[in-house]
């Protein structure tokens, strides 16, 4: 019994060091003195991760210490499905881990067999996991877009994810024709209004499955660094308590939409029924904690894709 608990300890060391190399392309030095261990015992772990075949592109056996945070950030936010990456303090990349589990996942619903709705947000850590998808065929699934793929200034959003999902997915693909934001609330009635919107939004309500980013608030978050708000419209919104946005619905500290003159502006679909779709928020980082802990908190999201540090934090709230 011993010997079976060190093994799978071991194991779970050398899955560790596999996703630091692999994944994060830490070196062998940077691996050592992440763990606490020696460039040789760092070295043969990586080692064992790979006779061990846990390493393909994705890892294949799971940390134990991730999931037992996974089950309990799901337990207590009473989430449907919750997934923990580890988290490598030498990085400050807010994408790496997470985009590749969430990869998997939108892989993972992509290959059922029955016809599925699957809606997308934007942002860069979207873009990042669907730049990691394989080519897939499935033209019994239709996947939407939840946000608009038109940026402030009449270009192709950079951060708008259904057409880097078009070239690797082989399905019928629903753009969003609209900005994010718009001048008004009846500007936004009037372009929901249109037919080939219309249709869109009806598709986008019907999702079986939504993955979406988790954005910060901030001069330096999404919505201002994209353009979409001013510094001093971002400055009022967090006065008013907001703390983050998903698709550009700004919600408070208990994750509650703000009946606010932004959210009125907002062209994006809503976020689809938490009673009907599975909606995964993606997001890590101590930049992202408040967004996320009142997203969960508020279920504007059901399903999270995170990291260690993001978990703990979540479970100490």
């Amino acid at each position: 019994m011993v010997r079976k608990s060190e093994t799978a300890g071991r194991l779970d060391d050398a899955a560790r060091a596999g996703w630091l190399y692999y994944v994060a392309g830490r070196t062998q030095d940077e691996i050592a003195s992440s763990m606490g261990i020696s460039r040789q015992s760092a070295q043969r772990l990586v080692s064992l991760a790979v006779a061990e075949r846990l390493i393909k592109v994705r890892l294949d056996h799971p940390i134990a210490a991730c999931l037992e945070l996974a089950n309990a950030v799901r337990k207590k936010f009473n989430l449907k499905h919750v997934e923990v990456v580890p988290s490598d303090p030498g990085s400050g990349s807010a994408t790496v881990g997470i985009a590749e589990a969430a990869a998997a996942e939108i892989e993972r619903w992509l290959k059922r067999p029955d016809p599925i709705v699957l809606a997308v947000g934007t942002g860069r850590t979207l873009k990042a996991a669907v730049d990691q998808l394989p080519a897939i065929e499935c033209p019994n699934h239709r996947i939407v877009s939840l946000t608009g793929n038109i940026a402030p200034d009449g270009s192709a959003a950079y951060y708008n994810v259904i057409f880097s999902m078009a070239d690797a997915v082989k399905a019928r693909h629903f753009p969003m024709p609209l900005p994010v934001l718009v001048t008004s609330a009846e500007e936004r009635e009037t372009l929901h209004g249109q037919q080939l919107v219309r249709s869109t939004l009806e598709i986008s309500a019907q999702a079986d499955v939504t993955f979406v980013g988790i954005g910060e608030l901030g001069i330096d978050g999404p919505l201002c660094v994209d353009g979409f708000l001013e510094k001093d419209e971002m400055m009022e919104l967090m006065r008013n308590g907001a703390v983050g946005e998903i698709c550009g619905w700004v919600f408070d500290g208990e994750g509650k939409l703000l009946d606010n003159p932004i959210n009125e502006r907002v062209a994006s679909a809503s976020i689809p029924s938490r009673e009907s779709s599975t909606v995964i928020g993606i997001g890590k980082g101590k930049r992202k904690f408040k967004a996320i802990k009142a997203a969960v908190m508020g279920h504007q999201i059901n399903a999270l894709i995170t990291d260690e540090d993001t978990a703990e934090y979540l479970l100490k709230a």
